[in-house]
């Protein structure tokens, strides 16, 4: 009786272990600090190890891919604090989006928006809506069809910078255009 009990509580111990989740390895992101330095898992990128803004290998981009769009054309755009209107620079980027798009026209695209950590979740998540939907209202208004935009907003819940100072929250105030 007593292996079996010690069996059964190896087993499901083994078959906890082998479900845990991957979220830390999902959460590695590339950041970039206000200076334009990148860092990967905490540390400095060294120049040379082919890796490119979100630690995409820009040694292997395909045509089409999220890692095309981000080393050649720029997968974000910024916002002003409490704003959701494009700048210019942000303008700029989305035609160019919107050419690759074009050019790739089998692809589908889902536009993230998000926010910094001030303000409510609720409120935020609001705003990352607004900051997509701008997103995808351009790249429509720039001849992508409309079929091909979905969008989800996440608010100050997955910021690409962590920290509580102007530079981070301009960072996380963004739109971001993933391939789907």
């Amino acid at each position: 009786m007593r292996t079996q009990i010690l069996s059964l509580a190896v087993m499901s111990a083994l078959t906890l272990g082998a479900c845990s989740s991957t979220d830390e390895m999902e959460n590695d992101d590339l950041t970039t600090s206000a200076t334009g330095s990148e860092s990967f898992e905490g540390g400095p990128l060294e120049s040379g190890e082919g890796y490119g803004v979100d630690g995409y290998d820009s040694s292997a981009v395909g045509a089409g891919t999220q890692q095309q769009l981000v080393s050649e054309i720029g997968d974000r755009v910024f916002f002003g604090y409490d704003r959701y209107d494009l700048n210019d620079e942000a303008r700029d980027l989305l035609n160019r989006q919107a050419q690759w798009l074009n050019q790739y026209s089998n692809l589908s695209v889902t536009v993230e928006g998000h926010a910094d950590e001030r303000g409510t979740r609720e409120y935020n998540l609001a705003l990352g809506e607004r900051r997509a939907s701008a997103v995808k209202n351009y790249l429509i208004s720039m001849g992508v069809d409309p079929r091909r935009i979905n969008t989800i907003s996440y608010g100050k819940e997955q910021p690409a910078v962590l920290g509580a100072n102007p530079s981070s929250w301009a960072q996380n105030r963004r739109g971001v255009t993933r391939v789907d």
